[in-house]
């Protein structure tokens, strides 16, 4: 399932896919494959994904 919460809030903050993967420390394509449903991250890859975004867990991951 395509996270399009994910990629509404990096837009939000006006970031790239790169620019975020530079914040936490991962590749561009890592971010795409998350925003695409491709990729399951680890807790501490979204939660690091979280803070970078000033978002919750559960504002960009839980599933409704």
């Amino acid at each position: 399932m395509k996270n399009l919460k994910l990629k509404s809030a990096r837009a939000a903050k006006d970031l790239s896919q790169q620019q975020l993967a530079d914040l936490i420390g991962v590749s561009r394509q890592t971010i795409s494959a998350i925003e695409k449903g491709d990729y399951n991250p680890t807790i501490n890859l979204c939660i690091a994904i979280c803070r970078a975004l000033d978002k919750t867990l559960d504002e960009l991951f839980w599933e409704d």
